[in-house]
């Protein structure tokens, strides 16, 4: 299949999962709180692709969520082609994706946080993932959350689950604490054996995340909290900021390619504490 076919496609699977889960979570809070949608653009004659940001704060179910739809192309600095798989002969690259982050006003609801990727440099791959950061233990949303991923994972190949939860265990990591973000999820990068394969993968990741980020809050957005658990929440959220600002390898991605920084940042909490 030519890249421009499979740009295209992954593009368009990326910006109708930002207005399907952006309608979803609108249809949840009600008619008075809106999305507000930013356009933006990497250069200011638009020749470098761009994206577009959607945030929603202050509502009954979410203090705030983004979701973010980006495609950018360009060249990388000599400085960061290094990083890059693929930028031996060319510092040229092509980049579209989708990333969500969920910060809930119960405390008793996680965080939660999807995003998928496909990158072109000399080659093209997908990456990606979804993981939960509760600010409350519970052992059996946690149990039924990772019974859920290994479901949509064994669907493709029943060596993804064990090897893409081991990655996000290491990956979401905070080492200067030496504790985990959350209680994990997967996470997978450089997938480029056989597009249309990892291509669907993909496309499952992203109804996954739908499905189980619908189902959690239905599950516990009733249950009722005290001042109490949401100083808790601020303090995870905490934990929150710490690894998006000094780990996160989209957050460094996305800054090092002349991305939207608000977009960009739009992962962070509206309030969190230390």
């Amino acid at each position: 299949m030519d890249q421009y076919i499979k740009k295209k496609l992954a593009k368009n699977w990326f910006k109708t999962l930002q207005e399907v889960l952006c309608r979803e979570i609108a249809e949840k809070e009600g008619k008075k709180t809106k999305f507000k949608i930013t356009n933006w653009n990497r250069s200011k004659n638009n020749d470098e692709g761009g994206g577009q940001y959607r945030i929603l704060e202050n509502g009954k179910i979410f203090d705030k969520v983004g979701v973010n739809f980006s495609e950018v192309y360009g060249k990388f600095s000599n400085e960061f082609k290094n990083k890059v798989p693929g930028t031996k002969t060319s510092s040229k690259f092509w980049a579209s994706g989708i990333s969500v982050v969920m910060h809930m006003k119960n405390p008793h609801v996680p965080a939660m946080h999807f995003n998928t990727r496909y990158i072109v440099t000399s080659f093209g791959w997908f990456g990606g993932g979804m993981d939960v950061t509760p600010c409350m233990k519970d052992k059996k949303l946690e149990n039924w959350f990772h019974s859920e991923i290994k479901k949509s994972c064994d669907k493709h190949n029943k060596n993804y689950y064990k090897k893409y939860k081991k990655w996000c265990d290491e990956y979401f990591y905070l080492p200067h604490r030496k504790e985990p973000r959350g209680i994990g999820g997967i996470f997978f990068d450089y997938k480029k054996n056989n597009w249309e394969k990892d291509f669907s993968f993909v496309r499952e990741v992203g109804i996954s995340f739908k499905n189980i980020s619908n189902e959690i809050i239905e599950k516990k957005n009733k249950l009722k909290w005290t001042i109490k658990d949401k100083e808790i929440q601020y303090k995870k959220r905490g934990r929150y900021v710490e690894f998006n600002l000094l780990h996160d390898r989209g957050t460094k991605f996305g800054l090092q390619t002349g991305g939207n920084v608000e977009a960009i940042l739009m992962s962070l909490p509206p309030i969190a504490k230390w």
